[in-house]
């Protein structure tokens, strides 16, 4: 089983459009996945405050949608051992979850926020189109 971590931008992304890659992956998420999400309850905070300045989302959907993940993901405790390593300190909370539940992967549209991860972590980074890709060929 792959773990990944999502980024907040592929959440973000999947609410505004059904269209994309990111609407694809978080689609995707449950049990029946070729991959499980690694969470922690300050991301999943992270997750609902971005999600909630969309401003033109429901809450329940919101709501819906956290639960759920909060119930399907891997949950994850998280320490603040190698900060600051990143710019972003959003950006920080995801690498700590994925150090911590020893992901494969960091889902993102921001690949360059994460320069340095795969060298110094062993994490690849990589956006949800190649995340896609690389499911499909996994078949």
């Amino acid at each position: 089983m792959i773990r990944v971590v999502l980024d907040t931008n592929i959440l973000v992304a999947a609410f505004r459009s059904r269209e994309g890659a990111s609407f694809r992956v978080l689609s995707m998420v449950g049990p029946e996945a070729p991959f499980r999400c690694s969470l922690s309850v300050p991301l999943v905070l992270e997750y609902e405050s971005a999600l909630r300045r969309l401003g033109r989302v429901e809450d329940n959907r919101i709501d819906a949608v956290l639960d759920y993940l909060c119930v399907v993901g891997d949950l994850r405790e998280i320490y603040y051992l190698w900060r600051p390593f990143l710019r972003d300190p959003g950006d920080e909370m995801v690498l700590e979850v994925a150090v911590g539940a020893h992901v494969s992967a960091i889902v993102t549209h921001n690949v360059r926020d994460f320069a340095g991860v795969e060298d110094r972590f062993g994490i690849r980074v990589i956006r949800p189109g190649a995340f896609l890709l690389e499911l499909e060929e996994m078949k």
